[in-house]
Protein backbone atom coordinates (compact mmCIF):
# COMPACT_ATOMS: atom_id res chain seq x y z
CA UNK A 1 0.00 0.00 0.00
CA UNK A 2 1.28 3.69 -1.09
CA UNK A 3 0.20 6.20 1.92
CA UNK A 4 0.14 9.34 0.12
CA UNK A 5 -0.19 12.45 2.33
CA UNK A 6 -1.55 16.02 1.29
CA UNK A 7 -0.83 18.97 3.97
CA UNK A 8 -2.89 21.73 4.79
CA UNK A 9 -5.49 23.14 7.63
CA UNK A 10 -8.61 21.59 7.60
CA UNK A 11 -11.22 24.23 7.79
CA UNK A 12 -12.96 25.53 5.32
CA UNK A 13 -11.90 29.32 5.72
CA UNK A 14 -8.74 27.80 4.48
CA UNK A 15 -9.45 25.75 1.38
CA UNK A 16 -8.02 27.93 -1.23
CA UNK A 17 -5.17 29.11 0.83
CA UNK A 18 -1.36 28.41 -0.75
CA UNK A 19 -1.10 26.62 2.48
CA UNK A 20 -3.66 23.55 1.09
CA UNK A 21 -2.41 23.04 -1.93
CA UNK A 22 -1.49 19.57 -1.18
CA UNK A 23 -5.17 19.06 0.10
CA UNK A 24 -6.17 20.62 -3.25
CA UNK A 25 -4.03 17.70 -4.70
CA UNK A 26 -5.72 14.96 -3.17
CA UNK A 27 -8.65 16.10 -3.48
CA UNK A 28 -8.04 16.30 -7.07
CA UNK A 29 -6.25 12.47 -6.87
CA UNK A 30 -9.45 11.41 -5.37
CA UNK A 31 -11.91 12.59 -8.39
CA UNK A 32 -9.63 11.56 -11.06
CA UNK A 33 -9.24 8.00 -9.93
CA UNK A 34 -12.82 7.75 -8.50
CA UNK A 35 -11.78 6.40 -4.81
CA UNK A 36 -14.10 6.45 -1.69
CA UNK A 37 -16.04 9.53 -0.59
CA UNK A 38 -14.05 10.64 2.27
CA UNK A 39 -14.34 9.77 6.03
CA UNK A 40 -12.73 10.82 9.68
CA UNK A 41 -10.60 8.22 10.11
CA UNK A 42 -6.66 8.81 11.41
CA UNK A 43 -7.33 12.01 13.03
CA UNK A 44 -7.97 13.01 9.41
CA UNK A 45 -9.52 12.26 6.40
CA UNK A 46 -8.95 9.28 4.17
CA UNK A 47 -10.01 8.13 0.93
CA UNK A 48 -9.08 4.63 -0.79
CA UNK A 49 -8.72 2.28 -3.49
CA UNK A 50 -6.98 0.61 -6.10
CA UNK A 51 -5.52 2.47 -9.40
CA UNK A 52 -3.71 -0.11 -12.32
CA UNK A 53 -0.35 0.85 -12.26
CA UNK A 54 2.40 -0.34 -15.22
CA UNK A 55 3.30 -3.30 -12.77
CA UNK A 56 -0.14 -4.23 -11.97
CA UNK A 57 -2.90 -2.84 -9.31
CA UNK A 58 -2.14 -1.18 -6.29
CA UNK A 59 -4.01 -0.06 -3.64
CA UNK A 60 -3.18 3.40 -2.47
CA UNK A 61 -4.73 5.39 0.99
CA UNK A 62 -4.82 9.71 0.72
CA UNK A 63 -4.93 11.12 3.79
CA UNK A 64 -5.62 14.77 4.66
CA UNK A 65 -4.52 15.40 8.36
CA UNK A 66 -7.43 16.76 10.50
CA UNK A 67 -4.77 17.89 13.27
CA UNK A 68 -3.66 21.49 11.29
CA UNK A 69 -0.68 22.34 9.23
CA UNK A 70 1.84 22.33 12.01
CA UNK A 71 0.51 18.92 13.70
CA UNK A 72 0.34 16.82 10.62
CA UNK A 73 2.50 14.29 12.16
CA UNK A 74 0.13 12.72 14.38
CA UNK A 75 -2.18 11.50 12.02
CA UNK A 76 0.26 10.67 9.63
CA UNK A 77 2.09 8.16 12.45
CA UNK A 78 -1.36 6.88 13.23
CA UNK A 79 -2.20 5.36 10.01
CA UNK A 80 1.49 4.17 9.09
CA UNK A 81 1.59 2.79 12.18
CA UNK A 82 -1.79 0.76 11.57
CA UNK A 83 -0.86 -0.19 7.82
CA UNK A 84 2.45 -1.18 9.17
CA UNK A 85 4.16 1.21 5.92
CA UNK A 86 7.54 2.27 6.09
CA UNK A 87 8.60 5.69 4.99
CA UNK A 88 9.58 4.89 2.07
CA UNK A 89 5.96 4.01 0.89
CA UNK A 90 4.80 7.41 2.39
CA UNK A 91 4.56 10.34 -0.47
CA UNK A 92 3.70 13.72 1.27
CA UNK A 93 2.49 16.57 -1.13
CA UNK A 94 2.99 20.17 0.17
CA UNK A 95 3.56 23.43 -0.69
CA UNK A 96 6.92 24.78 -1.24
CA UNK A 97 8.17 28.41 -0.61
CA UNK A 98 11.56 27.95 -2.11
CA UNK A 99 10.60 26.76 -5.83
CA UNK A 100 8.98 29.18 -8.09
CA UNK A 101 5.57 29.08 -8.60
CA UNK A 102 4.55 26.01 -10.95
CA UNK A 103 7.52 24.28 -10.48
CA UNK A 104 7.70 20.42 -9.18
CA UNK A 105 10.15 18.29 -7.64
CA UNK A 106 9.89 15.18 -5.99
CA UNK A 107 12.32 14.78 -3.31
CA UNK A 108 13.37 11.74 -0.86
CA UNK A 109 14.32 12.81 2.41
CA UNK A 110 16.20 15.76 3.85
CA UNK A 111 15.57 18.79 6.28
CA UNK A 112 12.51 20.18 6.78
CA UNK A 113 13.62 23.38 5.81
CA UNK A 114 11.70 25.11 8.27
CA UNK A 115 8.25 23.77 7.31
CA UNK A 116 6.51 22.71 10.57
CA UNK A 117 4.25 19.98 8.39
CA UNK A 118 7.38 18.17 7.66
CA UNK A 119 9.09 18.47 10.92
CA UNK A 120 5.89 17.35 12.75
CA UNK A 121 5.85 14.01 10.12
CA UNK A 122 9.88 13.58 10.82
CA UNK A 123 8.92 13.39 14.56
CA UNK A 124 6.39 10.85 14.13
CA UNK A 125 7.55 8.37 11.70
CA UNK A 126 11.35 6.46 11.20
CA UNK A 127 13.31 6.94 7.75
CA UNK A 128 13.15 8.99 4.73
CA UNK A 129 9.71 9.69 2.96
CA UNK A 130 9.33 11.11 -0.31
CA UNK A 131 8.12 14.66 -0.81
CA UNK A 132 6.35 16.09 -3.58
CA UNK A 133 7.23 19.77 -3.29
CA UNK A 134 4.55 22.28 -4.97
CA UNK A 135 6.52 25.63 -5.85
CA UNK A 136 4.19 28.46 -4.73
CA UNK A 137 7.04 31.18 -4.89
CA UNK A 138 8.41 33.31 -2.05
CA UNK A 139 7.00 36.60 -0.88
CA UNK A 140 10.35 38.21 -0.37
CA UNK A 141 10.75 38.92 3.70
CA UNK A 142 10.15 35.95 6.12
CA UNK A 143 7.99 38.10 8.31
CA UNK A 144 5.39 37.96 5.32
CA UNK A 145 5.59 34.21 4.94
CA UNK A 146 2.89 33.35 7.72
CA UNK A 147 0.32 35.89 5.70
CA UNK A 148 1.57 34.65 2.22
CA UNK A 149 0.74 31.10 2.86
CA UNK A 150 -2.80 31.88 4.49
CA UNK A 151 -3.58 33.56 1.75
CA UNK A 152 -5.77 32.44 -0.64
CA UNK A 153 -4.11 31.21 -3.90
CA UNK A 154 -4.80 34.23 -6.40
CA UNK A 155 -6.82 34.19 -9.65
CA UNK A 156 -3.69 34.57 -11.64
CA UNK A 157 -2.35 31.37 -10.40
CA UNK A 158 -5.15 29.59 -10.49
CA UNK A 159 -4.83 27.85 -14.26
CA UNK A 160 -1.39 26.88 -13.06
CA UNK A 161 -2.44 25.10 -9.60
CA UNK A 162 -5.27 23.36 -11.80
CA UNK A 163 -3.07 22.22 -14.08
CA UNK A 164 -0.13 20.70 -11.90
CA UNK A 165 -2.59 18.56 -9.25
CA UNK A 166 -4.46 17.71 -12.55
CA UNK A 167 -1.26 16.16 -14.08
CA UNK A 168 -0.12 14.94 -10.76
CA UNK A 169 -3.25 13.32 -10.22
CA UNK A 170 -2.78 11.32 -14.00
CA UNK A 171 0.66 10.51 -13.36
CA UNK A 172 -0.22 8.19 -10.01
CA UNK A 173 -0.05 5.28 -11.91
CA UNK A 174 3.63 6.05 -12.17
CA UNK A 175 3.71 7.20 -8.79
CA UNK A 176 2.53 4.20 -7.01
CA UNK A 177 4.66 1.52 -9.09
CA UNK A 178 7.24 3.40 -7.63
CA UNK A 179 8.90 4.43 -11.06
CA UNK A 180 9.88 7.78 -9.32
CA UNK A 181 11.58 9.61 -12.29
CA UNK A 182 9.17 9.11 -14.77
CA UNK A 183 6.33 10.26 -12.35
CA UNK A 184 8.40 13.39 -12.00
CA UNK A 185 9.18 13.33 -15.81
CA UNK A 186 5.46 12.92 -16.63
CA UNK A 187 4.06 15.58 -14.30
CA UNK A 188 6.99 18.22 -15.92
CA UNK A 189 5.81 17.32 -19.09
CA UNK A 190 2.22 17.64 -18.61
CA UNK A 191 2.37 20.77 -16.30
CA UNK A 192 5.52 22.89 -17.29
CA UNK A 193 5.83 25.76 -15.03
CA UNK A 194 4.88 29.34 -15.64
CA UNK A 195 7.20 30.60 -18.21
CA UNK A 196 9.06 27.53 -18.98
CA UNK A 197 9.89 26.30 -22.63
CA UNK A 198 8.51 22.93 -22.04
CA UNK A 199 5.84 21.88 -23.84
CA UNK A 200 3.41 19.78 -22.23
CA UNK A 201 0.58 18.87 -23.99
CA UNK A 202 -0.74 15.50 -24.55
Amino acid sequence: MLLIVGLGNPDSKYRYNRHNIGFLTLDEMADYWRLSPWKARFKGAVSEGTIETPSGPEKVLLLKPGTYYNESGRAVGEAARYYDIPADRIVVFHDELDLAPGKFRLKTGGGHAGNNGLRSIKAHIEGDFRRGRIGIGHPGDKNRVTGYVLSDIPKAEQAWVSDLIDAIARSMPLLASEDYDAFQTRVTHLAPAPGSDDKGQE
